[in-house]
């Protein structure tokens, strides 16, 4: 699959009142340093408001209105039209159709009665693979082979996210990276000494480290090496490690 297949969408044009323009801030800070590198430009492009927070909207029926693109995500979004006549964009789920009757529900959130945080990305979905009723946990195996445990009243969506097949996209040409607002990557060893660790020398030359490999800040970053904190809030909700 070469590029991109639009034949699902049913609207050109967003809703306009759940529109916003982020623009762009060249990846750089008020002192106008570099904050991510190889990233600059792309085209302009138009932020939907997707609504990760039904709660208010629980017990209101809607109508799916239609099923348009959005730039800033991989899967397809869906406009909902409510009874009480708000309008609203949803992340449409696979099988879809226009003029479909829903209820509230969204992707599954880590805490409960917070925000859809985990299930964003086309074609993904997760598995419940046990419960615990005496704690009142949930365990669900995420795409990347991990398993986490839930608080049962965290809220989810039954289903699977559409456009699947975002997966199988091959870019093609340099002059798309650079629409999407990626430069070209250099290899550290071709930089300066005062832009990488592995910098300097003549030309394709060894990094001239005999130890290990250096991140851009100089930490070690071995094959295989773990890069995840310990110290991070939702370690304590992971039973079991990835394997993808």
């Amino acid at each position: 699959m070469l590029g991109y297949d639009f034949s699902d969408l049913t609207a050109n044009k967003p809703e306009k009142s759940l529109t916003k323009f982020i623009g762009s801030t060249g990846w750089r800070n008020n002192q106008w340093r570099t904050t991510s590198r190889f990233m600059w430009g792309g085209h302009k492009r138009l932020y939907r408001i997707v609504d990760f927070k039904w709660y208010d909207k629980s017990d209101i029926p809607a109508k799916v209105a239609s099923i348009e693109y959005d730039p800033y995500r991989t899967p397809r979004i869906a406009l909902l039209n409510y009874a009480d006549g708000e309008k609203r964009y949803v992340l449409a789920w696979k099988g879809i159709q226009v003029g479909d009757e829903v209820m509230s529900g969204y992707n599954l959130e880590v805490t409960p009665f917070s925000t859809g945080k985990l299930i964003k990305t086309a074609g993904s979905s997760a598995l419940i693979s046990g419960r615990d009723e005496a704690t009142g946990l949930i365990f669900i195996k995420m795409p990347s082979g991990e398993v986490r445990k839930f608080n049962k009243n965290c809220w989810a969506t039954i289903g699977q996210l559409g456009n699947e097949q975002h997966k199988n996209v091959v870019i093609g040409k340099a002059g798309r990276q650079r629409w999407k607002g990626k430069k070209p990557h250099i290899l550290w060893k071709n930089m300066n000494p005062v832009d990488h660790p592995h910098g300097g020398w003549e030309a394709h030359s060894p990094i001239g480290s005999k130890r290990w490999q250096k991140s851009f800040s100089g930490k070690r970053v071995a094959a295989g090496m773990k890069t995840r904190s310990n110290k991070k809030w939702s370690t304590k909700f992971i039973v079991s490690g990835r394997t993808k």
